[in-house]
């Protein structure tokens, strides 16, 4: 049975969200920020290389995603590839995380069966619907909830209060919720029903990653 535990702060990042670091490498700024994030406590990391600044390089990438991998394994927190199932099953990730237009989650799902979780992305009451129907997911995402500049592909905001519609349409399944949530906001989004808060910039750019993951976490 999945563990919604790991939701609680579910760290999202690739080189694209470290160009603030001064190490001489994309790959060693985005492993900087990694182990001082699983220093300070996140539950879940996503490997998402994908924007503006990310690698293009397959190679690269894979060799990015097992040395995250290995940070993660280090730290006892799963380790989640962003949309690639087959590099996802490739490397032996904990999990994958697919979009409403990446892979059809029927195919993801037969892939993955026994070998890793799987999360999918919602934008909409009626995608969360659909996801209901089928259950093949072991966790849902909804999103973005806030503004956020982290991921150009976001679409409009949804609103804290649909974090609530879903969580009475789904029931217990694990639910996390994505998009501009901040120490500020992530125990309001909590209180409608999320079981975590997946971040980007917040955590990525913080100063002081300890005291953001723990607001974060409520604690």
């Amino acid at each position: 049975m999945f563990d919604k535990s790991i939701l609680s702060v579910y760290f999202v990042a690739g080189t694209q969200d470290c160009t603030h670091r001064s190490e001489p490498t994309p790959e060693q700024r985005l492993l900087a920020v990694l182990e001082n994030a699983l220093q300070a406590g996140i539950t879940c990391y996503q490997f998402r290389e994908k924007g503006d600044n990310a690698l293009t390089c397959l190679d690269k990438i894979k060799k990015l995603a097992l040395d995250c991998q290995a940070l993660c394994c280090q730290y006892g927190v799963p380790f989640v590839i962003n949309n690639d199932v087959h590099l996802c099953l490739d490397i032996g990730a904990d999990g994958v995380h697919v979009g409403q237009t990446d892979m059809d989650i029927h195919d993801v799902a037969r892939l993955c069966r026994g070998r890793a979780f799987v999360g999918l992305s919602h934008s909409s009451l009626d995608e969360i619907g659909v996801s209901v129907g089928h259950d093949l997911a072991d966790y849902l995402a909804i999103g973005a909830v806030f503004d956020t500049r982290s991921k150009a592909d976001a679409g409009r905001a949804v609103g804290v209060d649909m974090v609530g519609q879903v969580r009475a349409m789904i029931g217990n399944r694990p639910l996390v919720a994505i998009g501009g949530i901040d120490t500020t906001n992530a125990s309001l989004v909590r209180a409608n029903g999320a079981d975590g808060v997946a971040c980007v910039s917040v955590i990525a750019r913080a100063d002081d990653m300890g005291a953001v993951v723990g607001a974060l976490k409520g604690t």
